[in-house]
């Protein structure tokens, strides 16, 4: 395939980076060289469409991030397990599915390469018991260590110590019946609120907290205020029965229990918090199950609301936001999975981003369906009955199977679930509805600002009378409008139905009452989901989900062009900025040190030149636009020693224009940046808005096309350094700045009054003083010979 022209690259899924080889093909192997970013760590090997024998190269996800170093073992530290005859317990990074960590009844292993290394995680002695260290009931993997749930208390094992954890953290120091962790990784999302989103969740009967980076922990509800919530009476019993992280990256779900005699029977209710808005939501979700009943809940791959339970025996499925409810049934034995296993019962429930989901028993039997399906089917027999094993995904997004043996080792094998999966649809003849099922959504998050538009295609292909449709859901706050529009086609028996679906926003956010809590209204987090109207199990995909993000991208900023911070010659110097040219004519003159790191190389201008500022927005994937709204500049040491060459007339104004003197007299409770901007701009190109005035005065508001430049003072020379900001509210949520520095250059400095003054007086005091001296020279001289005749008149000789 390389000799008809197959290269492959590296697409980044989350960045939409492109990343080609080096250099030709060379024995066989190409060379790519790809960054190790947090935020951009799916990946995506694409090659041409090259086909030999009508075959292709298929794509090729995989995880690419910055290796996570396992806990070592320290000698001498013993080992902490779960209780004798137990299951297996499994825990991983929601963003890094490799790093993984197994809880046996004998030893508790770790590995950051989905077990093809591993090392055991052991504790230090004289801290726990011997029971207590074989009593491990539930366990969690976190940033901030292993999390460990024993008796009722919890513990976390870091790099450098073991250690307990209590009210020391705000948690209580026993009582604790569960922790749980988020199941599907969301690199990027917004978040309106200052705090973080949590990492974990842990519980008692009565309260849930939350737990942040950092062992942080925060009580967010108790079961006295979610019987105000729900309105139910004080006298009835409620209580936590489980919680767990939902598919939304902000949202997280109580199970709560709810009886009056709690006696044969109880309520499951269901409660949904989402961390940003602090606000919870009552689902209509209500199961009567018995009283001694548990039930896991897991959050499925959508947009929707949409998870399944399961007991010791059933699986319950809740589709389609809560819509489409039941028992997952079976060929036979009306979906009692324990008597189609030897009376086995379920252990634990796989789930992946493909909508694939499979039942695992303790005795390894495996039951296989998909999202938004209602039965299961048996898989082949794969593993013996008395290993002990746990099913995981590693960073190819493959299943694999964890075994554990007696010995105290552990050994990872690939599980081919496709091939299982086909296996058993082709024995029942089982085929999916459609032919094809495309879209051009190419990443799973999405940023909107103001102004900007989203379209997205989606394309299904079905037999002729079939009758198949697309579905657009979204779910979250209604701040978009959604338009579609479908196309159809028909040929050769086949049909083709194309829907593209617009996401738009129109709301004018110019001379409004409160322009920031307008924009905070109209900003947040939708998730989407884009499927078909059937599906089967055979089907490759069944939805869609991406986010679309509705407010400040904070990778976005502007600059100023024809500036950089390195092409020149840092040095630390000072300069003084005289006091009258100061705004607020200070007494003293201001003494300024140049920060060469924030301010950048300066542009030299010759002092008859005129400057035009020139923006240019970016973000993480580097130029975007040049930026053609209006913006504003101020010097931020406050100097006013310039101005501009358009006037209020010559713009356009019909009315007085805003300038820095008015917003700041307008805004003295303000600092002088926040004085004006976005959120309290009036244009002046109305007789409706504003008032008239002096037209003739600079009109201080420049854009990329009214050629507004700034003009600098004729009798000095100075360092100018500059903020601007965008002005136009309706441009972006973020609040955008930038700066530059300005140095002009060419005029002859004047020279001081006081030298001036002084030089002259010298001068005048020299020149009298010479004309004294040279009167009283010439008078002495006067005197001299005005009594003695200038010539001796001639003796006579005497004659002998």
């Amino acid at each position: 395939m390389a000799t008809l022209g197959q290269t492959p690259i590296i697409y980044t899924i989350l960045r939409r980076k492109v990343y080609f080889p080096h250099t030709r093909m060379k024995n066989g192997t190409w060379h790519i060289s790809v960054p190790m970013t947090a935020g951009d760590m799916l990946k995506e090997i694409r090659g041409n469409q090259v086909a030999f024998q009508d075959c292709f190269i298929a794509d090729f996800l995989f995880l690419l991030t910055v290796p996570l170093l396992t806990i070592p073992e320290i000698p001498g530290s013993l080992p902490i397990s779960s209780p004798r005859g137990s299951q297996l317990m499994a825990d991983w990074y929601d963003c890094v599915l490799s790093f993984v960590v197994v809880v046996a009844d004998m030893e508790t292993f770790q590995t950051n390469d989905s077990f093809r290394t591993w090392t055991r995680v052991r504790v230090p002695p004289n801290i726990l018991t011997d029971d207590e260290r074989h009593s491990v009931s539930d366990m969690n993997l976190s940033q901030d260590g292993i999390f460990f749930l024993i008796n009722g208390i919890l513990y976390v094992k870091s790099f450098h110590e073991f250690t307990r954890l209590g009210r020391n953290v705000d948690l209580p120091d026993g009582g604790i019946i569960g922790i749980t962790s988020r199941k599907w990784c969301w690199v990027r999302y917004l978040m309106k609120a200052k705090r973080g989103r949590s990492s974990m969740a842990i519980w008692t009967e009565n309260e849930v907290y939350l737990g942040y980076t950092g062992l942080k922990f925060v009580k967010i509800i108790t079961t006295e205020n979610l019987k105000k919530l729900l309105n139910i009476s004080p006298a009835t019993t409620l209580t936590i029965h489980n919680v767990e992280y939902t598919a939304h990256p902000l949202e997280l779900a109580l199970l709560l229990n709810y009886c009056v005699t709690c006696t044969v029977s109880k309520k499951v209710y269901l409660v949904i918090y989402n961390e940003d808005s602090k606000e919870w939501a009552h689902q209509d979700f209500a199961l009567d199950v018995a009283i001694d009943s548990f039930l896991i809940p897991r959050f499925l791959y959508s947009a929707m609301p949409e998870f399944i339970l399961w007991d010791k025996h059933r699986i319950y499925y809740y589709y389609h936001n809560l819509t489409i409810t039941g028992v997952l049934q079976t060929p036979t034995e009306s979906g009692n999975l324990s008597r189609l296993s030897d009376n086995s019962i379920i252990h634990d429930v796989f789930t992946d981003y493909f909508g694939n989901i499979v039942v695992k028993m303790e005795n390894n039997i495996m039951f296989y369906f998909k999202i938004n399906i209602r039965d299961a089917v048996k898989l082949h027999l794969w593993t013996n009955s008395t290993i002990k094993s746990v099913t995981s995904m590693n960073a190819w997004g493959q299943v694999y199977l964890i075994y554990v043996f007696e010995n105290g080792t552990i050994h990872p094998q690939e599980y081919p679930l496709k091939l299982e999966a086909e296996s058993i649809a082709f024995q029942r003849k089982e085929k999916c509805p459609y032919i094809a099922f495309h879209n051009n959504i190419f990443t799973v998050f999405y940023f909107l600002d103001k102004g900007q538009n989203l379209s997205v295609w989606a394309q299904i292909v079905y037999p002729e009378n079939v009758g198949l449709y697309i579905i657009v859901e979204s779910y979250g706050p209604k701040i978009l409008e959604q338009k579609e529009q479908v196309h159809y086609e028909i040929a050769s028996g086949y049909c083709t139905k194309t829907m593209t679906v617009t996401f738009s926003q129109n709301v004018n956010y110019e001379a409004v009452d409160d322009y920031f809590k307008l924009q905070h209204q109209n900003t947040g987090l939708l998730l989407v989901q884009i499927r078909p109207s059937e599906y089967a199990r055979t089907c490759p995909r069944s939805q869609n989900v991406f986010q679309v993000a509705v407010g400040c991208d904070g990778n976005k900023f502007i600059a100023v062009k024809g500036f950089n911070k390195k092409e020149c010659l840092q040095h630390d110097f000072i300069y003084i900025i005289e006091k009258s040219f100061l705004r607020n004519r200070p007494s003293k003159n201001l003494r300024v040190r140049y920060n060469w790191k924030e301010y950048g190389c300066p542009l030299r201008l010759d002092f008859r030149e005129k400057f035009h500022p020139l923006l240019q927005l970016y973000d993480d994937n580097g130029f975007v636009e040049d930026v053609g709204v209006n913006f504003i500049v101020w010097e931020i040491h406050g100097r006013d020693d310039y101005t501009f060459n358009n006037t209020m007339k010559k713009s356009g104004c019909l009315n007085e224009a805003q300038t820095w003197k008015s917003m700041t007299t307008l805004n003295k409770h303000l600092p002088l940046e926040d004085a004006w901007g976005p959120e309290n701009y009036k244009h002046c190109f109305s007789y409706a808005i504003g008032k008239p005035g002096d037209l003739n005065q600079p009109y201080e508001i420049i854009n990329k096309s009214n050629h507004n430049h700034l003009v600098w003072p004729m009798d000095h020379s100075g360092m100018y350094v500059f903020r601007v900001k965008i002005l136009d509210p309706n441009y972006s949520f973020c609040n955008l700045t930038a700066i530059f520095a300005i140095e002009t250059f060419g005029v002859i400095p004047s020279p001081s009054v006081y030298l001036v003054a002084s030089l002259l007086f010298l001068l005048t005091l020299l020149f009298f003083s010479v004309l004294v001296l040279s009167y009283f020279h010439y008078m002495r001289i006067y005197k001299r010979y005005i009594y003695a005749p200038l010539h001796k008149p001639e003796r006579k000789q005497k004659t002998n």
